[in-house]
């Protein structure tokens, strides 16, 4: 489906050619990543940055306070549910997010701090500043750059079971390019032999202990906070309370500031205060997944599981994706 330069059918992932016999295995060092694909434009980012702009939480943001870098950072990962999270947490009175994706620590990082601090949004004393941008945790010089701007950043990331993660990877971009190849086709490097293609981003990002060992070399496990995907639809306040008690943040946002859509299958934010209609995601999210050939998805488990076992070791916590999986 490749021919290893991201050229072709494929060209919607870029790939990351291995060396020849090179075996991806759960011991193996970190090995190339790739920017992820994001809905920001720099138009939008002109505009957050813009004098007067009030990008960071809504109409109700003061034009008054001063633009700070940020103290905490959403860094992945992409259809992991990072929308979800910052929407919520941007309810919070003391968080002031953009809600764009600056992309300064994987694309833009050459325009320099200054730019940086001009895109986030006004902040009061007491107040915190945040961004996100999912493709940080895949970008091999994300962990320096920003261990470089502060070294006591608070990092967040939001994982979800991988499997589910790279199908909803592909069908974000089948949305895009009707024309590309089965996700099937995309998987294997060689289908006979059920070697799985772990050069294809869509998998690769799911390979999460891989990419934990880079942030690692920089910032102690008690700076990163690891958010369940899963668990921010079935219980958001109960990940929110998590989240908040990270961030130092008194419990603002709670059950009262969920309600569950039935039709679209996750949680929508309403404000307790008022009776307007519950605000849910757009409709980019939620989009049905394509029906993936049972076999491909049980050599995905395989393929994952090593690699899962080894990031609840890292981690030390058990995001039952395998008792998921068994539950099915």
């Amino acid at each position: 489906a490749s021919n290893g330069s991201g050229e072709g059918t494929a060209g919607a992932w870029p790939r990351s050619p291995l060396a020849p016999g090179e075996v991806i295995t759960a011991q193996s060092g970190a090995f190339e990543r790739d920017p992820q694909e994001s809905s920001t434009t720099d138009e939008e980012l002109s505009r957050a940055g813009s004098p007067g702009s009030r990008g960071g939480g809504g109409s109700t943001t003061p034009d008054y306070g001063e633009k700070r870098l940020p103290q905490a950072l959403i860094i992945g990962v992409k259809k992991g549910g990072t929308r979800a999270l910052l929407e919520a947490i941007r309810a919070h009175p003391d968080v002031r997010a953009v809600g764009t994706e600056p992309h300064f620590f994987d694309r833009n990082y050459e325009k320099g701090l200054e730019w940086y601090r001009n895109v986030m949004p006004k902040t009061l004393e007491g107040q915190i500043t945040m961004e996100k941008t999912p493709s940080y945790f895949v970008t091999n010089e994300a962990p320096k750059r920003i261990h470089s701007m502060a070294k006591d950043t608070k990092l967040i990331v939001v994982v979800r079971n991988p499997v589910t993660r790279a199908i909803s990877d592909y069908t974000q971009t089948l949305s895009k390019k009707p024309e590309i190849p089965t996700f099937e086709v995309l998987a294997f490097k060689n289908r006979t032999l059920g070697l799985i293609d772990a050069s294809w981003s869509a998998i690769r990002i799911g390979i999460y202990a891989l990419h934990l060992e880079n942030w690692l070399q920089y910032f102690p496990l008690s700076q990163i906070l690891f958010v369940s995907g899963e668990r921010l639809i079935t219980d958001p306040a109960g990940e929110m309370a998590k989240v908040q008690d990270f961030l130092g943040l008194k419990r603002i946002v709670t059950e009262k500031h969920f309600y569950f859509n039935k039709t679209k299958g996750f949680p929508c934010l309403k404000k307790p205060e008022d009776s307007s209609a519950p605000r849910c995601l757009g409709k980019s999210k939620g989009r049905t997944h394509p029906k993936i050939d049972p076999d491909v998805i049980h050599r995905l488990r395989k393929f994952y599981k090593p690699f899962n076992v080894m990031f609840y070791q890292m981690t030390g916590q058990d995001f039952q994706w395998e008792q998921e999986e068994s539950d099915k």
